[in-house]
């Protein structure tokens, strides 16, 4: 273990902007104290959004859940069906995606996440149709979809290159990559939680290709499924060598395991002490990602809210539908005006902002907030058997 004084130099450096070693990070993750770790995270933050340090920012978006079959059979996801379970399996028509759009825009959402399985049928093609029809009907909403997992499995499926993949569903209508699909980077957690899944250095070499062929992304973390401290630091530095490469990476988000329904079984979750600690590291850690993401989804509005304080600068979206972490059992929900005032009495003021981060409606006067509700968090599976968790959010009571 680091001597305390050590510690605390390792913190004064990197809240200075020095850059730390991957040991320095798992040293730091296992023994700096949490308040001294949350306060060199906020004073990374603070330098690197200088001017607009008091805005934390939040998302208007919809997952839109096109297909739940699915070869890959992770062990953490309570979400799939295999292909020949026709009982469970199923399949959203275009008609449906687009109503699906539609009642999007009507609620102010700027963003959908296109999310599902990996169809053993649906290549480059069956993208290339739903991306440029959703583009054709709503040119305003961002398609900030898929990751490299389902690039590896669509150019498979077609038989074409992973860059003509890209290539074309970016052509197609596709703005960015997200984090999809990343979990565990380093093999052995991965091998144990997702077997049948690229290496992690293969999702990093096809986000690394995304990059060059000028479609940025995020990065993402699942943590709790019984990986080690090192490999959670591990994974940051794969995520950081590539970043330095390419700067495609806008945003890190870590997000916590759900142990719900799923074949993972002995596993516990990761703790919310863990998690504010990873938020910190991340910070201090990924000198070159600029921004760091809360997720209250998976830990509760009150950790979400504690991550401000943690280094993060954002917190996600107020996701109008989804139906994957929460089939393994995330509960969280919230609407617009709750994550406006949990933002708010975090000390920040709070703002709407677009998929590139740019501010679109900046919350400085309480009497200037929304007083509509309806933009509200959909987190059940109400989503997909008819039923409804809102009575105004009507778009959700229907398949």
């Amino acid at each position: 273990m680091t001597e305390k004084a050590d510690l605390q130099s390792v913190l004064d450096r990197a809240a200075a902007g020095g850059r730390i070693t991957p040991e320095e990070a798992l040293d730091l993750y296992r023994h700096a104290p949490l308040h001294a770790l949350g306060a060199a995270a906020d004073a990374v933050r603070r330098r690197k959004y200088a001017g607009t340090e008091h805005i934390a920012t939040y998302i208007i978006e919809r997952n839109i859940n096109y297909t739940n079959v699915c070869v890959t059979a992770c062990k953490f996801c309570a979400f799939y069906a295999a292909p020949k379970d026709t009982a469970k399996g199923w399949t959203r028509d275009l008609d449906d995606i687009l109503r699906r759009c539609a009642e999007t825009v009507e609620l102010g959402g700027t963003q959908i996440m296109f999310q599902g399985g990996h169809h053993p049928d649906y290549g480059v093609e069956y993208y290339e149709k739903h991306f440029s029809a959703i583009k054709k009907e709503f040119p305003q909403l961002v398609i900030h979809s898929l990751g490299a997992s389902e690039v590896e499995h669509m150019a498979r499926i077609s038989g074409v290159s992973v860059e003509e993949a890209i290539t074309r569903i970016h052509a197609a209508g596709l703005d960015s990559f997200a984090g999809a699909g990343a979990e565990l980077l380093p093999e052995r957690p991965r091998k144990a939680i997702a077997p049948l899944k690229e290496s992690g250095e293969r999702w990093l070499e096809i986000m690394e290709t995304a990059h060059r062929l000028g479609v940025e992304s995020t990065s993402t973390m699942l943590m709790g499924t019984g990986e080690t401290n090192a490999e959670r630091i591990e994974h940051l530095r794969m995520i950081r060598d590539v970043q330095d490469r390419t700067g495609g990476f806008r945003a890190f988000i870590p997000y916590t395991y759900q142990p719900e329904n799923n074949h993972l079984k002995g596993r516990t979750q990761a703790t919310l002490f863990e998690y504010l600690r990873m938020i910190a590291i991340a910070r201090l850690f990924l000198d070159n990602v600029m921004h760091i993401q809360g997720s209250w989804l998976t830990t509760g509005k009150e950790v979400g809210q504690l991550t401000l304080h943690y280094g993060a600068d954002d917190l996600g979206s107020i996701m109008l539908e989804e139906n994957v972490v929460s089939s393994a059992g995330a509960k969280h929900r919230s609407n617009r005006m709750e994550i406006i005032e949990l933002i708010r009495s975090a000390g920040r003021v709070p703002a709407q902002r677009s998929t590139t981060y740019e501010h679109l409606v900046v919350h400085d006067d309480p009497a200037n907030d929304p007083v509509d509700d309806r933009v509200m968090s959909h987190i059940s599976s109400t989503a997909l058997d008819g039923g409804t968790a809102h009575p105004e959010l009507k778009l959700l009571a229907s398949n």
